[in-house]
């Protein structure tokens, strides 16, 4: 057992993770300020499997904080449909933010993490290498852009579609 362990149930360590974007800009800044580099993400993280936790770990790697956009439950069904989330906001927030590799989760309720990403400008902007840099949303008010090769059959759609049988 780690030394920095506390007896919390771990949930104020998680929790302490879940930012609003006012909080989430204040710790980029200073993250800045200490000439620290900060990595974006986003997702919808809805089941988390390897594949997630994959492109988070190199995505962490590529920097000193690592923020993660999570859609807000009504972005997810308009981007997945009427079934999803599986899993509620709060959940998925808490399971992200357990994560080593993740400094702070940041909601957003749009389509797209752009106004996130406006905000925040990090220095080094993740997407899978399934998007086309082209098609990356706010990669004009980032550093640099970096698309992270996907672990090969990792998908919460095929979860979902080997949990039902098909």
């Amino acid at each position: 057992m780690s030394a920095k362990r506390h007896n919390t149930g771990g949930f104020s360590r998680t929790a302490a993770k879940i930012l609003p974007l006012g909080r989430a800009l204040a710790a980029r800044r200073a993250a800045a300020a200490a000439g620290k580099k900060t990595v974006f993400t986003n997702g919808c993280y809805d089941i988390l499997h390897a594949g997630h936790v994959s492109l988070l770990e190199k995505a962490a790697g590529l920097g000193d904080m690592l923020i993660v956009g999570l859609n807000s439950d009504s972005s997810v069904r308009r981007l997945k449909g009427p079934s999803r989330p599986v899993n509620r906001f709060a959940d998925r927030a808490r399971v992200l933010a357990a994560l080593e590799a993740v400094d702070l989760v940041v909601s957003f309720s749009s389509d797209t993490p752009l106004a996130l990403i406006r905000a925040l400008r990090p220095d080094i902007l993740v997407k899978g290498a399934d998007y086309a840099d082209s098609h990356i949303v706010g990669r004009e008010f980032a550093g640099k852009t970096v698309r992270i090769p996907l672990m090969k059959g990792r998908s919460t759609t095929g979860l979902i579609k080997r949990m039902k049988g098909k």
